[in-house]
């Protein structure tokens, strides 16, 4: 029988490994090891294959002309360009087309979430059903619904619906006036800072003398007035350089002014509505999660049932609404991809179907793809997880 003796530099690592600290730091090396070997081997294997068969792999293909046509873009584009362009293209209509989707579709989730809590059992149904009906329909559905059966069967050009002989729809899409200066785009990027900042700034003084002195300082009022004039005037100085173009039917189309494809709006509304009835859902759990005594103690002592929403309920709903907020964000962000089904011009179909189909490069792109949908996730998780940070309680 032997007796085995532990060395001191053999205890002192098994006593570094029985820290929490050393092994969590030791599995999060081993896991990151792990995960690179898995990403060289991938590649690795993948340049093999493509070796063996004679194919190259390379984003050389960027600087490539692309030679197609895109039916709708927010930046300049024509088929000498290359397929860089293509990819911003379909990036940028992506982001305009997600972000429209979260912006709207917060408000009306929001309004709905509240009246599901209503009192009135009309509005409170009514509510409801717009989520269970909306939430249980598949999102492709609902796409191909509204592009099909709604904007599909607008008039034609020539028949187009009118507002004041400004905006047109029709079948095609929506024709808007759009604004040029003559000047730089500086003075007017400028003057918005400008009037921004200066709004806030008397908003915060307001703010904080009524905090010091319980009263709302009637100084405020003329000094809103002097802001709201002194806007007037630089918009009425900046307007002499101020050019609008109007759409106006020529031939079979509308030229002039902006166009919002009508697979745009089909993939907006529908989107829209579909996210709005998940954020619903959110809003009412979050509402809900408040004790009914802040409920009652607000009614105690005055306050009507629109001050106790704005003042009570949502501040504090806001810390349990912002974490499943988050989700539906994100979920809105890669919902874009299924406006493909109706054409829409967004990364998938620009960048994931034609461009693929003219150069092979499939791994490329698909990688392109899928590492802006990453960026663009972990940019939104970040910043709202600093906000759901800034607005959670602090002890002490």
């Amino acid at each position: 029988m032997t007796n085995r003796t532990i060395t001191p530099k053999a205890s002192s690592s098994l006593g570094l490994l029985n820290k929490d600290s050393t092994r969590a730091t030791f599995i999060q090396a081993v896991t990151f090891g792990i995960v690179l070997f898995t990403l060289w081997y991938v590649f690795a294997n993948a340049a093999a294959n493509l070796d063996r068969l004679g194919m190259s792999f390379g984003f050389d293909f960027l600087s490539v002309t692309a030679g197609f046509n895109i039916s709708w873009s927010l930046i300049p584009y024509d088929p000498s360009m290359t397929y860089w362009r293509v990819f911003l293209v379909g990036a940028l209509n992506t982001l305009v087309l997600s972000f429209a989707v979260i912006i709207v579709g917060t408000l009306i989730g929001t309004v709905v979430g509240i009246m599901r809590l209503s009192h009135n059992p009309l509005v409170s149904q009514l509510a409801r059903w717009y989520v269970e009906v909306v939430r249980n329909v598949p999102l492709l559905i609902q796409i191909i619904f509204w592009f099909t059966i709604i904007f599909s069967t607008l008039p034609a050009p020539r028949q187009s619906y009118h507002f004041f002989d400004w905006a047109f729809l029709n079948n095609r899409g929506l024709y808007l006036p759009t604004a040029s200066m003559s000047v730089s785009g500086w003075w007017v990027a400028l003057f918005v800072v400008v009037a921004v900042l200066s709004l806030w700034q008397l908003s915060r003084w307001s703010k904080n003398v009524k905090r010091e002195t319980g009263k709302h300082p009637q100084a405020s009022y003329l000094a809103l007035a002097i802001w709201a004039i002194a806007v007037v005037i630089a918009y009425g100085v900046m307007s002499q350089w101020l050019n609008w173009s109007i759409p106006a039917l020529k031939g079979f189309n509308f030229s002039g002014g902006a166009f919002l494809p009508a697979s745009f709006g089909a993939a907006f509304v529908a989107m829209t509505v579909y996210r709005s009835a998940a954020i619903a859902e959110t809003v009412r759990a979050g509402m809900q999660s408040i004790d009914k005594g802040q409920h009652e103690a607000a009614f105690t002592i005055g306050f009507s049932r629109f001050q106790t929403l704005r003042l009570i309920l949502i501040p504090q709903a806001v810390r349990a609404i912002i974490p499943p907020m988050t989700n539906s964000w994100l979920a809105a962000t890669k919902d874009s991809s299924l406006a493909v089904a109706i054409g829409f011009p967004e990364l998938v179909s620009v960048f994931m179907q034609t461009s693929i189909n003219q150069t092979g490069r499939a791994i490329e792109i698909i990688s392109m793809v899928m590492g802006f949908y990453i960026i663009i996730s972990l940019l939104m998780s970040y910043l709202l997880n600093r906000y759901n940070e800034r607005v959670q309680y602090k002890a002490g």
